[in-house]
Parts: C-alpha cells; sequence; structure tokens
C-alpha cells in the first residue's frame, strides 16, 4: 500500500473516550525513523559543575480540542530529546521538572527509533522523565540570583498546551530567568509556555519579541486536513503570542531558529537539531564569559 492509500482518519485511541492519535497518513509526512543529526560533538565542553538547564515537561496526555474530542499527545521527543542531546554533549547537567511532579508524557507515535542519539539520550534521562522534580518544589522559598539553571527548555508537542501557558509557576520561573539574563530555549508549540508570564494578570515578558513559533495555518488548515489532529483547536499559539506583540518570523515550517536577546526559539521538529546546537555553543560561549 503506498502513502498515499493510508487513512486520514484519526485513530481512536483506545485508553479514553472520543481521544484520537494522529491517522497513519499524517505519520507518512511528519514523523522519521532518523532526525537530521548530524554528529556533532563539542571538543571543550563546560565542566565547571555550577550550570544546569532546566527541562520544564508536560505530565499531560490529552488536549481537548474545540468540539470535544481529545487528542492524545504529549511532548514531541525529537523536539525533547535531540536539543538535550546537544546540552548535554556541552556538559550541561539537566533537571527535568513538570508542574505536578508527574511523569512527562511523550508523543511515542513520534519517537525515531534508529536514531542512535536520540535514544541514548532518552535512556540517559529514562529516570527523570519517570520522577520528575515538581516545580513548586524547583522553585522552593523564591529563584535568586544563586539558583544554578543558566537555562529552561522548554519543547513541544500539543501536550504543553495543557497547564504550562496558565501556570503562574511557570510563568515565575520565565520572568526570573529574563531578569537574570538566563536563557529561554523553546520550539514548536513550545514558546507557548511564554504566556505564563502573563497569566497571573501581569505584564506579559516578551512584549516586542521576534521568535520561531508552530504555523497557526498548519493547525487551521493541513493537521485536521490529513488527520494528524483530531479536529480544530480550541486556541491557537501565535495568534495568543501576536495579541502580546510578538513577531513570528517564519510562516511555515523550514528547521528556522532564531535568537533574540535571551531567547531562543525553533520552528518545529525541523528545528531540533539547529535549535539544539544554537542552544549548546551560546551557553558554552556565556560560561566562556
Amino acid at each position: 500500500m503506498s502513502d498515499e492509500q493510508l487513512s486520514r482518519a484519526p485513530v481512536p485511541d483506545q485508553a479514553e473516550d472520543n481521544a484520537f492519535f494522529p491517522s497513519k497518513y499524517s505519520l507518512t509526512r511528519y514523523t522519521s525513523p532518523k532526525t537530521d543529526f548530524d554528529g556533532t560533538t563539542y571538543p571543550e565542553p563546560y565542566t565547571g559543575g555550577k550550570w544546569k538547564i532546566l527541562m520544564i515537561g508536560t505530565q499531560e496526555r490529552y488536549l481537548m480540542m474545540k468540539g470535544g474530542e481529545f487528542f492524545s499527545t504529549g511532548n514531541h521527543p525529537v523536539e525533547t530529546l535531540l536539543p538535550m542531546y546537544h546540552l548535554d554533549a556541552a556538559g550541561f547537567e539537566i533537571d527535568v521538572a513538570t508542574i505536578s511532579g508527574d511523569p512527562v508524557k511523550f508523543e511515542w507515535w513520534a519517537f525515531p527509533h534508529e536514531d542512535e542519539a536520540v535514544k541514548a539520550t532518552c535512556k540517559k534521562y529514562e529516570h527523570q522523565f519517570r520522577q520528575p522534580k515538581k516545580l513548586a518544589d524547583v522553585i522552593g522559598k523564591g529563584l535568586t540570583a544563586e539558583t544554578p539553571y543558566l537555562g529552561v527548555f522548554i519543547p513541544g508537542g500539543h501536550g504543553v498546551l495543557n497547564g504550562v501557558p496558565f501556570s503562574t509557576q511557570v510563568g515565575d520561573i520565565l520572568r526570573w530567568a529574563q531578569a537574570e539574563e538566563r536563557f529561554t530555549i523553546s520550539l514548536c508549540h513550545g514558546p507557548a509556555s511564554l504566556l505564563a508570564t502573563a497569566a497571573d494578570g501581569g505584564q506579559f515578558a516578551y512584549d516586542g519579541y521576534e521568535m520561531c513559533v508552530f504555523p497557526d495555518s498548519l493547525d487551521t488548515g493541513a493537521n485536521i486536513e490529513i488527520g494528524y489532529i483530531p479536529g480544530p483547536m480550541a486556541w491557537l499559539v501565535g495568534e495568543s503570542l501576536r495579541k502580546h506583540n510578538v513577531r513570528i518570523l517564519n510562516t511555515g515550517i523550514t528547521g528556522q531558529v532564531h535568537r533574540d536577546r535571551h531567547l531562543l526559539t525553533g520552528d518545529s521538529p525541523l528545528a531540533s537539531n539547529r535549535l539544539g546546537k544554537l542552544a549548546a555553543s551560546t551557553l558554552l560561549e556565556a560560561v566562556s564569559q
């Protein structure tokens, strides 16, 4: 059977009523057994032992769509693991956290099973994905200049739209990172997390910033047409960010990345390798200074 003959109907998830995985056809368009990892290494990694990365994942599996259907989602494994590979290889220890402290959820249907770099990173951090830190414990009595996170990494996957953009704790962490000139790294739907800086009714912290984000045009068009998602979204990432005077640079998904001050972003899973390299080199340059 050719790819074009595969069904474009979203696949029912038997674990939840009215919940769906992407269609078989859409997975041939959007997933691959290998990534574009190019073998990049870091001959002079960070060895100082002070600076770490905080990765905030989603603990939510099901995203409710506008019509009431559930999309069986989570964090995209390539968007999560390939940037983590680069940051880890560059010498930075990574702490994994979720809002609740419950396990990180992944879109396992997108896992690149023939990609050794991604598989090795998944294995190394498997325990943390299953038993992550709770964000309230990360914040503790407050984040200070002595808090050792040089970067905050929030990967995409539609699952990040569950809770993360509305979490005052995520907002506190991102405002702290901005104030302390620490780096925020995100891609695809992940930049929706930046909305958390206004979750308490305060001012959005990234007013006037330029960034790369997954295009709304795909979530309102092709993603529905090919059965990747089971219906229209309840809300759109780009539309919501533009209301806060964000300038989105990309119109498609080409692997584009961008740095604006201490914010590093990428447009889609296709940007995972490039964003990982940008983040690793940027953070290595920062610690060298």
